[in-house]
C-alpha cells in the first residue's frame, strides 16, 4: 500500500466535504473510515473550517498532511456521495483500489450542478414564498421574488469575482431594500419590510447556524464556535446592508415602511 497515495486521495476527499459544507466531525470521520478501509494500522484526523490535518501509521511508518481550505460553499449531493463511496469502501462492497476509488472522487468533485437559469427561478420562487410565510400578501409574495432574482444574480456574479463574502452580504442586503423601497413607492408592493425578509432569506448562513449546532454537540467545540462566529458576521453585514438603506430612507428622506 502506497501510504503517501493513500494519506493525499483521503485528504482530497476531507476536502471536497468541507468544501461543500459538511460538518467538521463528518469529515473527520470520513478521513478515518477511508484510511482504515485501505488496511493501515491507525489514522487520525483533525478537520477545522479552513484547514484539514491527517495522520497515518503503517508498519512503524507514518505520514501526515496539511491542506488548507478556503473555498466553502453547499453541495449536499457531494457530501452524500463522498459519505457513500466511504462506507462502500468499509463495508468491503467493492473492490476497487485506491487509484479507482481517486477516479471516483474526480468524477464526485467535478458534479452536475444545477444550471444557472435554474438556480436562479428556484432562488426567486423561495424568496416569494419566505415573504408570503411571514405575513406579507400576494403583491409581496411578486416583488419578493423579483427582488430575490436580481440579489442571486448579483450575489452570483461577486462570487465570482472572489469579492469577500461580508461585503457580498451587506451589498445583497442593501440592494433587497433599495428594491423594496421602489416597488413600494410604485404600488407594487404592499410592505416593504415582508418583501425585504423574504428576499434576505437567500442570504441568511442557515447551514452554518445548523453545522455550528451540530458541531458543538458532536463536542467539536472549535468547529462549533468558528461557525456560529461565521453565522453571526453573516448576519450582522446583512444588518449592514439593509440597515443603512432603510436609515437613508427614513431619516433622510422622510419615509417609512409601514
Amino acid at each position: 500500500m502506497d501510504l503517501n497515495k493513500l494519506l493525499k486521495v483521503a485528504t482530497f476527499a476531507g476536502k471536497i466535504m468541507l468544501e461543500s459544507g459538511a460538518e467538521t466531525y463528518r469529515v473527520e470521520e470520513t478521513i478515518c473510515r477511508i484510511c482504515l478501509s485501505f488496511g493501515v494500522e491507525t489514522a487520525d484526523s483533525f478537520v477545522t473550517p479552513t484547514g484539514i490535518m491527517v495522520s497515518i501509521s503503517d508498519n512503524n511508518e507514518t505520514l501526515s498532511l496539511i491542506k488548507r481550505v478556503t473555498s466553502r460553499g453547499v453541495d449536499l449531493n457531494k457530501i452524500d456521495k463522498v459519505n457513500d463511496l466511504s462506507r462502500l469502501l468499509q463495508d468491503n462492497k467493492n473492490n476497487t483500489g485506491i487509484e479507482d476509488f481517486y477516479e471516483s472522487l474526480l468524477i464526485v468533485n467535478k458534479g452536475d450542478r444545477y444550471s444557472v437559469l435554474t438556480t436562479l427561478i428556484f432562488s426567486s420562487i423561495a424568496a416569494g414564498a419566505f415573504s408570503y410565510l411571514f405575513g406579507g400578501d400576494i403583491k409581496d409574495l411578486i416583488s419578493a421574488t423579483f427582488v430575490g432574482l436580481i440579489i442571486k444574480i448579483i450575489t452570483n456574479y461577486f462570487e465570482k469575482l472572489a469579492i469577500n463574502e461580508f461585503f457580498i452580504n451587506s451589498i445583497g442586503g442593501g440592494i433587497s431594500a433599495l428594491l423594496a423601497i421602489i416597488l413600494f413607492t410604485l404600488g407594487v408592493a404592499s410592505h416593504i419590510d415582508k418583501t425585504i425578509i423574504g428576499a434576505i432569506m437567500l442570504l441568511v448562513p442557515g447551514l452554518a447556524i445548523t453545522n455550528a449546532i451540530r458541531d458543538t454537540i458532536a463536542g467539536d467545540y472549535l468547529a462549533g464556535i468558528t461557525k456560529a462566529s461565521e453565522a453571526f458576521l453573516i448576519a450582522i453585514s446583512i444588518a449592514v446592508g439593509t440597515g443603512a438603506v432603510l436609515s437613508f430612507w427614513i431619516n433622510t428622506l422622510g419615509g417609512s415602511i409601514i
